[in-house]
């Protein structure tokens, strides 16, 4: 038994999660609270996106691990009774002295006795998302104070660096045979850093653990749930080794705490003022889908090229690329295979798991679900954080139904024409500047961004009424209107304000000859497009006319 008088603050007891309830709330709970009090919470919170996303991963090994080791695990009873409060606590219990954040033996996420070869300690800001060592003008945090952390928010950065820590030179620890002249050289992302993370969200945290859970029962085809040796990282007795375990992960749990790094906190009094980060578990990306449940995938030629055999790659999320664009990605019924009869994409785990219990009824079929995308983009050979990333969509279940295929087809096929849509009005824009003897790729990036702007707001509010009584060809319908409306209207403002040049035209040289390009010549061309991507205009363009007169 090891000596813990000396250990502190331990997270099964000890508020450090912050959690926003449905009251309007918002106040740090500890692991055992957050389970408690999941059917009031209404989602989690923190520093930044990444931490809720990492820390609603650690809640989810928690209930993994106490389904497979207890009964009740069936998809119907816990969506009608809930998660199993009684046996999480249970489960606490037994690993308890594995969640203490100072531990002289073991403290979690942590190597206790971590030291490079210089015996230095670096200070916090290496865990911190928002204050970049390299980079401290630019930020709100100034002074020492900032870099001396409480213990509730240093615990839920080490939680988010073991998750989402940047790839490039750590601190060496001599242990390790992969360190060179003091340095720990680069082995990647900590896993999540990889991921266009996917969380299915309910009313309540509650919800939000049961949508994101994939069960043995579930079925989902190329996952491999392997309950006996898919073990998180408190469940381990080499956790405190800083060597490279050479351990590939057995499922889904493993990955939820994947020890990306090796890290020790140092506290002075009731704070954390120190820590160093190595290098830990590495871990590459390339077929995890049969582990990894919350992210979609993506076939790579140049990956099955390399490997010579196919190979998927998380699907990432994109900061110049509204998540909504990309919603084909999450249908499960729209997955499309190339000329080798190889799947482009797959969508989440959690999604195929969802289509499932839906179709047994579990999941009533208008229940609105919010679909959260979390994610990291980064720069410099990713060895820095660019920017987070942090979206939503709602959809009803239903659209992820085999059923409602075409469903979930005009809402991808809404996507296309509203991209088509955009494309026309960059055309506008640009011909609009050459008529006027300017350059039209800025005019044209521009119309594009505002564009899209537009779009966004009316293609969530069009998606979310989405549901299992709508019809999908009176839906689309509605869209073509909508979408074609907003062009027309963003098209007659870029004519007004064209200018007299643009109307006087300029001649240009094409492969076929020369032309005169003018503000009607560019408006005809706009308008001819918009009837071929959307169709006959004629009683809509009427009611648009009516609307702007």
């Amino acid at each position: 038994m090891s000596d813990i008088s000396s250990a502190r603050f331990n997270l099964i007891d000890e508020p450090w999660i912050t959690a926003r309830y449905r009251d309007g709330t918002t106040r740090d709970v500890s692991i055992r609270t957050a389970f408690h009090d999941a059917g009031v919470i209404r989602d989690l919170s923190g520093e930044l996106p990444t931490q809720s996303f990492a820390i609603l991963r650690l809640l989810l090994a928690v209930v993994s691990r106490t389904l497979r080791n207890s009964a009740g695990s069936d998809p119907r009873a816990l969506w009608e009774n809930g998660i199993p409060v009684d046996a999480i606590d249970a489960y606490l219990d037994a690993w308890h002295d594995r969640f203490w954040l100072l531990h002289p033996e073991k403290p979690v996420f942590q190597v206790a006795d971590l030291a490079n070869a210089k015996g230095e300690m670096k200070d916090t800001a290496v865990l911190i998302f928002d204050l970049p060592s390299n980079n401290r003008l630019f930020t709100t945090r100034t002074g020492a104070e900032s870099l001396a952390l409480p213990f509730a928010e240093a615990a839920r950065w080490l939680v988010n660096a073991q998750a989402f820590d940047p790839s490039g030179i750590k601190s060496g620890d001599p242990r390790d045979p992969r360190v060179k002249g003091g340095r720990g050289y680069p082995i990647g992302l900590a896993w999540a850093g990889h991921l266009g993370g996917i969380t299915l969200e309910g009313d309540c945290l509650e919800r939000t653990l049961l949508l994101n859970l994939v069960l043995p029962g579930d079925d989902v085809a190329g996952l491999n749930l392997d309950s006996d040796r898919d073990l998180p990282v408190w469940e381990l007795d080499t956790l405190d080794t800083p060597l490279d375990r050479e351990q590939r992960p057995r499922g889904p749990v493993q990955l939820f705490v994947w020890q990306s790094r090796r890290i020790r906190l140092v506290a002075e009094g009731d704070r954390i003022t120190g820590c160093l980060v190595c290098n830990g578990d590495a871990l590459t990306p390339q077929n995890q889908y049969a582990h990894e449940t919350m992210t979609a995938w993506r076939f790579s030629d140049p990956q099955t090229k390399r490997a010579g055999k196919t190979t998927y790659m998380p699907r990432e999320h994109r900061s110049e690329r509204a998540f909504w664009r990309g919603i084909s990605a999450l249908l499960p019924q729209r997955r499309r295979q190339d000329k080798q009869g190889r799947d482009i994409s797959l969508p989440p785990a959690t999604i195929a798991a969802l289509k499932n219990r839906r179709e047994d009824g579990v999941i009533p079929p208008n229940e609105r679900i919010g679909v959260r995308a979390t994610g990291v983009i980064y720069g410099s050979n990713n060895s820095v954080v660019a920017d987070v990333l942090d979206d939503r969509l709602t959809l009803a279940s239903a659209l992820f139904e085999e059923s409602n295929s075409q469903l979930a087809g005009a809402a991808e096929e809404a996507v296309h024409l509203a991209e088509e849509g955009v494309r026309a009005l960059r055309h506008l824009a640009h011909n609009l500047a050459i008529a006027a003897g300017g350059d039209g790729d800025g005019p044209a990036n521009t119309s594009e961004a505002t564009a899209y702007d537009v779009f966004d707001r009316h293609y969530r509010d069009w998606v979310e009424q989405l549901d299992g009584t709508t019809d999908p060809v009176q839906a689309l319908a509605q869209w073509r209107r909508t979408a074609r409306d907003q062009l027309l209207r963003l098209g007659a403002e870029l004519v007004a304000t064209a200018g007299p040049a643009a109307w006087g035209g300029r001649e240009i040289t094409t492969r076929t000859g020369s032309m005169l390009v003018t503000t009607p010549l560019a408006e005809s061309w706009f308008r001819r497009a918009l009837r071929t991507i959307f169709g006959d205009t004629t009683e809509e363009t009427s009611h648009t006319e009516e609307k702007t007169a």
